[in-house]
């Protein structure tokens, strides 16, 4: 098992510099000059040249990449004398747009896409689980007709579209829940709530019809299996039979799959922190993207792929343990 996590752990590791190294190549090879982003429409020349050696853009682009990668594990200085500055561990980069370190940037605006990632994945695999196991023991009644029904309208409808329906109708013309005002939960745990608990509806729909469809299709296989029909011969009773014998081995593939789901959430759910003016990551990335902010959407985009890797890694790690098969091949 040891030597099992521990080939995995290599595997994420080698991963995760692969793909900071595409990353940075992919941003290096932008056609136009970083350092002339670094300043407004009037700066000069001497200036954009300043920046450029300031920020290390003159070097060659493998030696950005190994101080880039330095920067990442010891920190990174920027400058000489008077005006240099440091970026401490892990240092992704320093935004001249908003003259500050990404980290830092990134530090800050992690918390809300946690939350929100968070609070819709927990909605989303709990409610769909529940309608799932619901649907399968009323196959083919009307519950199980409705919930297909619903699960197929949720799946269709976009993020975007029912977000700002919800943010129009919901809180704009009928005033039943509060424009959003984000709060930490510690600083007011009330209103983060009320902020938050629209978006986390919106973001959990689709993701929420797709736990309830898988939910009931692995409910209605295990159910048909010889240990289930072993179970009701000896005559144990519906639920022990459901909770003990059906559940168990369903739910096994959901749990490790709302690893990945929640990485993806921390990566950044883009459209529902832009329409509930929700500070995280999704919308650290689009100002960034419109500002041409390189640095910072190099960070963000390093950050969302390594959320991805790790889970990954988490996984693989819960199958070896669910089945010990997997640590043999």
């Amino acid at each position: 098992m040891g030597i099992y996590i521990f080939r995995r752990t290599l595997y994420a590791i080698a991963l995760l510099f692969v793909i900071s190294l595409v990353v940075f190549v992919l941003f290096s090879a932008l056609p136009f000059d970083p350092a002339s982003l670094t300043c407004g429409k009037n700066c000069t020349t001497e200036v954009i040249e300043a920046n450029r050696i300031r920020l290390g853009y003159d070097l060659p682009m493998w030696e950005q990449y190994v101080k880039f990668l330095q920067g990442i594990f010891i920190g990174r200085d920027y400058g000489h004398g008077v005006a240099s500055f440091t970026c401490p561990a892990p240092a992704l980069g320093y935004s001249f747009f908003r003259q500050e370190c990404v980290t830092s940037l990134l530090i800050t605006a992690l918390p809300p896409t946690i939350w929100l990632a968070i609070g819709s994945v927990t909605l989303w695999v709990g409610t769909g689980i529940l309608l799932g196991i619901w649907a399968a023991r009323r196959r083919g009644g009307a519950p199980d007709h409705i919930i297909n029904v619903l699960t197929v309208f949720a799946t269709s409808m976009p993020t975007f579209l029912t977000g700002q329906m919800a943010l129009t109708f919901l809180i704009g013309k009928f005033g039943w829940i509060p424009p959003p005002d984000y709060y930490e939960p510690y600083q007011n745990f009330p209103k983060f709530f009320s902020t938050m608990f629209l978006p986390w509806i919106v973001l959990a729909l689709p993701g929420l019809a797709i736990y309830a469809r898988l939910t009931r299709g692995f409910v209605l296989e295990t159910g048909s299996e010889d240990f289930v029909r072993t179970a009701r011969a000896k005559g144990l009773p519906e639920k022990t039979i459901l909770w003990r014998h059906t559940l168990r081995p369903a739910l096994s593939p959901l749990t490790t799959l709302a690893a990945l789901d929640l990485a993806f959430m921390l990566g950044g759910a883009v459209v529902t922190e832009k329409i509930f003016s929700i500070p995280g990551l999704g919308r650290l990335t689009i100002q960034s993207v419109i500002q041409y902010d390189l640095p910072v959407i190099v960070g963000t985009t390093i950050l969302a792929a390594a959320f991805i890797v790790v889970a990954n890694l988490i996984v693989d790690i819960l199958y070896s343990v669910i089945d010990p098969r997997v640590r043999l091949k």
